[in-house]
């Protein structure tokens, strides 16, 4: 490839929301049969499967690739472009009518293939080690003179897809594709996907929920990679709640448990809903012959063991499911208590708890199933079951997440409580301070006559005798009172 060719790709990958494309097309000898004859419908797969999925804002590099010779570079770049509003049909188009079959330097023989050697490249030139989504459209064939070489590049295809650390996903759409040509003829072809990097995982993930791409290729896809998460899928089929727990399941699939937190609050309340399961295989062509299983939920990073009526599941065909039931606890100990300030600002409302349901397979076993084969054998006639198809030995444990949305229905009564409470406080301080504040009577003695000062507390009132001479100073406090200034030969005392 020619790197100046892609240095939009690492532009791209720093743009918020946008994906790096590279979309790699064959046309070494075993395709010949796509390019001559008329029916053939290749180049028009490339076209609208790059249209799908290169969206406004992405950038898309599409290169042809065979197997890179002295004076013959492999793959070799027929467009770069960042795509704008309006889809670049016409320049697809283009880059891709000229293309044809590929031949090696100095003669007529048709070209060999390297598909390691074009995923590499695009992953080290193409995207720069940055992440990305890398599209290979394949006849699944190595070598149209079935060198010796052939098995090596199948199986370093197989270990840069299985054991590199780049590509994290990797899913192949298997599609009838019948062509003739002058040399070869073939049923059909391969369109893999590999999402390099962890935010290429979630970007071809978004791309898929989006559906775009299944509008033109309908085939469900094979999963490659990886086969140790989301294995399989609980499917809740039936509830019995405890008393104060309802359970249901939402539209997008998520299990809510809607507790009332005033039952729960009742002594002795205790024990363990009746969930009965649909376990689902969700790693389409894989049959799950053999597998151990284990459940937990986990509530405020806390988990509580699910007790399940079986152990194992065995010959769980790929998109079929096994019946499971189960007994799951309520984790009391981790709701907040009635009378939480939790409670307290949720009074009236739910207080929503993120939790989830962890599904554990250990032990497990996995084989391609049997239609998956037979669809392979037709599309490919007489080729042995790529490699890739095979699933790692140590690959023999998986684990799969059920969002669990937690509801905790408080009620009025805690924020009723709070505002009572806040109430009488309220109440009894004004009580207190009206009663410390307002005047009240003090007893004095002066020159043997008694009398009744009223005196606010904080206040200083001068006493005087009969004559009218000063005698004292009362100062009255908010819990007593005390003479000062009191003149000399004066008889002023407290009380009477």
């Amino acid at each position: 490839m020619r790197a100046a060719l892609f240095g939009l790709l690492c532009a791209a990958a720093g743009t918020a929301g946008a994906t790096s494309h590279v979309f790699l097309v064959q046309n070494s000898g075993w395709m010949e049969p796509f390019y001559s004859d008329p029916r053939s419908q290749y180049k028009a797969l490339v076209r609208e499967v790059a249209l799908a999925a290169a969206q406004p804002g992405d950038a898309l590099v599409m290169a042809s690739f065979n197997q890179s010779l002295p004076g013959a570079a492999s793959p070799k770049a027929l467009l770069a472009l960042k795509v704008d509003e309006k889809a670049p049909r016409d320049a697809v188009a283009a880059a891709l009518a000229s293309l044809d079959v590929a031949r090696k330097p100095g003669g007529n023989a048709l070209a060999d293939t390297d598909l390691g050697e074009a995923v590499r490249a695009s992953i080290d030139t193409a995207l720069g080690g940055k992440p990305g989504l890398i599209w290979l459209f394949t006849n699944n064939r190595n070598s149209p003179n079935n060198d010796q070489a052939t098995a090596r590049r199948n199986r370093e295809f197989y270990q840069l897809i299985h054991g590199g650390g780049e590509i994290r996903k990797a899913l192949a759409f298997p599609l009838h594709m019948p062509v003739k040509g002058a040399n070869y003829s073939a049923n059909g072809l391969m369109v893999y996907v590999f999402a390099v990097q962890e935010q290429g995982v979630r970007e071809l993930d978004q791309l898929l929920r989006t559906g775009r791409v299944q509008q033109v290729i309908t085939e469900p896809p094979a999963r490659l990679k990886p086969l140790d998460q989301d294995t399989v899928r609980l499917v809740p089929a039936k509830v019995s709640g405890l008393p104060g727990v309802a359970f249901s399941t939402q539209a997008n699939g998520v299990l809510r448990a809607d507790i009332d937190a005033a039952v729960q609050a009742q002594p002795g309340h205790g024990g363990a809903a009746r969930i009965a399961w649909r376990v689902e295989n969700t790693i389409y062509p894989y049959t799950i012959n053999h597998a151990r299983i284990a459940a937990s939920s986990v509530l405020a990073g806390r988990a509580v063991p699910i007790e399940l009526d079986a152990s194992e599941i065995s010959v769980l065909a790929p998109g079929k499911s096994q019946a499971l039931g189960s007994a799951m606890p309520l984790p009391a100990a981790q709701l907040p208590g009635r009378w939480s300030l939790e409670a307290v600002s949720a009074a009236g409302s739910a207080k929503v708890l993120p939790a989830h349901i962890q599904v554990q397979l250990t032990e497990q076993k996995l084989e391609l199933s049997q239609a998956f084969r037979q669809r392979m054998q037709a599309l490919f006639p007489g080729d042995p079951l790529p490699e890739i198809f095979t699933p790692p030995a140590q690959i023999k444990s998986s684990q799969a997440r059920l969002p669990l949305e937690v509801r905790i229905n408080y009620g009025i009564a805690p924020l009723a409580g709070l505002i009572g409470g806040i109430a009488a406080l309220l109440a009894a301080t004004a009580a207190a301070v009206l009663a410390a504040t307002r005047p009240r009577k003090v007893l004095v003695t002066i020159d043997g006559e008694p009398r009744t000062v009223r005196a606010k507390p904080g206040a200083s009132t001068p006493l005087y005798d009969r004559a009218g001479n000063r005698a004292a100073t009362l100062h009255t406090k908010l819990f007593g009172n005390h003479l000062a200034d009191v003149r000399e030969g004066a008889q002023v005392r407290l009380g009477s």
